[in-house]
């Protein structure tokens, strides 16, 4: 696969030069291309990345949508302190969670913002 075909994808799929989370994920899997390549082109294009499946970014008005849980689950918050690197949970592992829970992965970001855990970093190297 080509620069010039991921950077093309990306700019059929963009959107006022922008590209939501989920757009680029799509990217990801309809050219089997890792995240980090989609967010490094994207940038490259100036195509700004939106709607971040966590929450976390790409919002407006507010930057970042995710909110704290009132409680969080002990299981969940277990597997979460268990996946830590260097005391952050990586955008990857809360997506892994997220499946291993049935849960949305913005539940796993509003249970990391419950229990004062950063998420990074971003897969598509926003953050």
């Amino acid at each position: 696969m080509s620069d010039e075909t991921l950077k093309k994808m990306i700019a059929n799929r963009s959107v006022n030069g922008a590209l939501s989370c989920a757009t680029a994920f799509e990217v990801v899997r309809g050219l089997g291309v890792s995240p980090g390549s989609v967010g490094a082109a994207a940038d490259g294009m100036n195509v700004h990345l939106l709607a971040c499946q966590l929450g976390l970014f790409g919002y407006k008005p507010e930057k970042k949508v995710v909110k704290p849980l009132d409680a969080v689950d002990p299981a969940l918050a277990s597997a979460i302190r268990s996946a830590l690197e260097n005391d952050r949970l990586p955008c990857r592992s809360a997506w892994e969670i997220a499946e291993r829970f049935h849960v949305e992965k913005m539940t796993v970001s509003a249970a990391c913002e419950t229990l004062g855990i950063k998420i990074r970093p971003c897969q598509l190297g926003a953050f």
